[in-house]
């Protein structure tokens, strides 16, 4: 067996890197006799070069969200069984470290995950992360009962997809009074703090209770042993170092306390251990659900005293060690000071942590990483299938239009929001409002609700009062109700278009079809003269719907006509060998030109139009789905010819246009393997993207507006939350069908179940 280990790693200075080298060590021990080749991926902090181990052959850059994917190419192809990954949200690039999922999704080998940070009031994206984490993991493990209860109830993991593993401890032990002569310590009463230096530690609670104890005990000193986490230094300096010299001297204590800054070594760190008398842990908030500092003291046989955080009260239970009140300098104090008092009770404390450290040394705790490895590399096959783009209706949030709520107002929809909160600053926009109309007259002939015609008539009251005398349109509109511009962009020309067509074919009641109709006539005389292929294309859809309910009217065809022969001009003069698309770059909303062919392909039966439209598909699937899911092309440089295909930021339009090409797809030519290329699609906004984080918010109910290279973007505008739920019900159509012919068809590799009917 062959384990890839992957966190931070010594020499980096850090707890988990100290970890993952334990971890290691421990395993290749018990593994040595096998001839295991197990090796280290370690994750590099920016900035930061260090002279690894012989037993580190891959490094991830943190912030590199491309290295990551290295990373997996890496372990997929050098025949490694198992992956044992270091969980912690600042140790991953990305917002909260959502690169750690992007390697997820890509090893084709079991994972087990250790979480060092269990959250109990996580932020949307922690909650989000550690989920898909958990989802993408064969096994999880935390340090403690309370880790497990947290996962079990807060994160509704299933108990059996976790292990508790305590942390290991190294078994390393020395004479008490050898190391306390070595270190200058004899005759004096240590107290002792070691590990990263930060506000969260509380140690001005500890100076603070000494006071009185060196007024009883003269020859007490309290030993600060670390640095400054590189994190605060990077954000804040010395600063917290520098209050505590400060408290130091006020409170007249120079002599009786020691600040070694310096990140120890193992040996070290324990010979102070030993030396100690009382090890202290004075943090100021519950909420730490693993200490590798205080496992080291219990380990070592230290007599502990600590707040009572999580990690804590759990490892002191059964006399193992004391506890006193966040921030109480006083009952620190009478502790110490009791204890100082009677040797018997430090001894007591003493001997029970003792015990209880044989138990947790590395080699033990190592065994059982090593057990659970080999059975999950026994019982998995060699290659997982993480993820099915078959689409199961059960996978679905439900329909929602919460957001869409907020967002409205008695004029239109609001174009921005930050986070989930209306941008009342940006307004209102053509763009939006027209597809908030095709959206919900696609959800009225969903659910036939009395709330859509609601809004049906504010939306499409935006697009009447938006349109000029000569059948043009305005677009942005302040909050104060005054249009900021004279005519509109071709491309909001275009939507507006389409969703006045749409409207005719599905209007809920003949008053909606009359003034749908009345805009759409008089917007008419501008179809010929659009020169954006994108306002073009909208417009041929457009044409397309109001051809659903006047299909004998030869102008409109002749119009389509037309349009399609200019679409069809620049795919001519743009197409050439390895780049058949319509134009010299994939740039937004691509999906939309194949879409439009099709529909005129349609409507014109000409076979020319439909073989340019699957050729320019094809092509834009060579772009966008060659890795098991949809990769949009990013809207920062975009993808000219010569270039590289920009990853980011890719938008929710871009999948929305994808979906609704693929339904047409399978509309025009009845082939299943369509349906699967649109369920993919669709995916994209539940996670199935390069960055593997949801854009659907299951709180806000909500779409982020974006992939960006450090994660999502949290603003949920109104052409996000559109497209995804235009995107929603063009997927709950599908369901609509009747497709039981095909489900026997296994060679177009879908699965049934993607096929069955909606229970309403």
């Amino acid at each position: 067996m062959k384990i890839a280990f992957i966190g931070t790693y010594a020499p980096r200075q850090c707890g988990i890197g100290s970890f993952s080298q334990n971890l290691f060590e421990s395993i290749q021990d018990l593994a040595s006799s096998q001839a295991s080749e197990n090796i280290v991926i370690a994750i590099n902090d920016p900035d930061n070069t260090y002279a690894y181990p012989p037993e580190v052959k891959f490094i991830i850059e943190q912030d590199d969200h491309h290295s990551y994917l290295k990373a997996a190419d890496y372990i997929n192809n050098n025949g490694i069984d198992i992956c044992v990954v270091q969980h912690e949200y600042g140790i991953f690039g990305g917002q909260n470290g959502v690169f750690v999922l992007t390697l997820l999704h890509h090893i084709a080998i079991p994972a087990i995950v250790t979480f060092h940070t269990v959250l109990k009031k996580p932020s949307y994206n922690e909650s989000m992360i550690l989920k898909e984490i958990v989802r993408a993991a064969e096994k999880v493990v935390v340090m403690t009962n309370k880790a497990v209860e947290m996962l079990s109830e807060l994160y509704d993991v299933p108990v059996e997809k976790i292990e508790m593993i305590p942390h290991g401890v190294p078994d390393i032990r020395y004479d008490r009074t050898m190391v306390r002569q070595e270190l200058r310590l004899t005759g004096k009463h240590v107290l002792l703090t070691f590990g990263f230096i930060g506000r969260n530690k509380g140690i001005e609670t500890a100076i603070c209770a000494l006071p009185s104890v060196v007024q009883a005990y003269p020859n007490t000193v309290y030993i600060i042993l670390g640095k400054t986490h590189p994190n605060v230094v990077r954000h804040a300096g010395e600063e917290y170092r520098l209050f505590l010299h400060r408290l130091v001297k006020k409170l007249n204590l120079e002599d009786h306390v020691i600040f070694l800054n310096q990140y120890a070594s193992q040996d070290d760190l324990f010979k102070y251990l030993s030396a100690s008398d009382i090890y202290l842990t004075p943090y100021l908030h519950e909420a730490q659900i693993t200490s590798g500092t205080l496992s080291y003291a219990v380990g070592v046989g230290s007599a502990v005293v600590s707040t009572p955080y999580w990690h804590a009260a759990e490892l002191l239970d059964g006399g193992r060690g004391k506890l006193f009140n966040f921030n109480d300098d006083k009952q620190l104090a009478a502790i110490l000071l009791d204890l100082l008092a009677h040797p018997n009770k430090l001894e007591t404390m003493r001997s029970c942590a003792r015990e209880y450290g044989k138990t947790i040394t590395w080699p033990k705790t190592g065994g059982r990483y090593y057990a659970l490895a080999e059975h999950l590399s026994e019982i998995t096959p060699k290659l997982i299938i993480k993820k099915d783009p078959a689409l199961d209706l059960n996978v679905l949030p439900p329909l929602r239009f919460d957001h869409i709520d907020r967002l409205t107002d008695s004029t239109g929809i609001f174009q921005h929001a930050t986070y989930g909160i209306p941008n009342y600053h940006e307004g209102y926009c053509l763009d939006d409002n027209a597809r908030a109309l095709l959206m919900m007259l696609m959800a009225y002939r969903r659910t036939k609700s009395e709330r859509t015609i609601k809004y049906i008539a504010i939306y499409l009251g935006y697009i009447n009062y938006a349109q000029n005398a000569d059948g043009s349109f305005r677009n942005f509109m302040g909050f104060n109700r005054s249009f900021l511009d004279e005519i509109s962009s071709e491309d909001a020309f275009g939507r507006a278009v389409w969703a006045l067509g749409y409207a005719m074919a599905y209007s809920p009641m003949d008053a909606y079809y009359q003034m749908a109709r009345q805009l759409f006539f008089r917007a008419m005389p501008q179809f010929e003269r659009l020169r954006s292929i994108r306002s073009i294309a909208n417009t041929i859809i457009g044409l397309y719907y109001y051809l659903q309910d006047n299909p004998s009217d030869e102008g409109m065809i002749e119009l389509i006509r037309k349009l399609a022969a200019r679409l069809h001009h620049e795919y001519q003069i743009h197409r050439k060998d390895g780049w058949h698309w319509y134009e010299s770059l994939l740039a937004y909303d691509n999906a939309l030109l194949p879409l439009a062919m099709l529909y005129a392909a349609e409507v014109l039966t000409n076979k020319t139009y439909e073989e340019t439209a699957f050729e320019s598909m094809a092509f834009l699937e060579l772009h966008t789905l060659q890795k098991g899911h949809l990769s949009l092309i990013g809207n920062q440089n975009w993808y000219r010819q010569t270039e590289t295909p920009s990853p980011f930021a890719q938008q929710p339009i871009d999948a929305m246009a994808m979906v609704l090409l693929y339904l047409q797809a399978y509309n025009y030519s009845g082939k299943l393997s369509y349906l699967g290329s649109l369920y993919t699609s669709f995916m994209w906004f539940l996670g199935e993207n390069d960055l593997r984080v949801s854009l659907y918010d299951f709180e806000t109910h909500g779409c982020c507006d974006g992939l960006q290279p450090d994660g999502v973007n949290r603003n949920q505008g109104a052409e996000s939350t559109l497209a995804y739920i235009i995107s929603y019900l063009a997927v709950q159509h599908t369901f609509e069908k009747p497709y039981g012919k095909f489900i026997e068809d296994e060679s177009r590799n879908i699965s049934p179940n993607r096929l069955a009917h909606p229970s309403t």
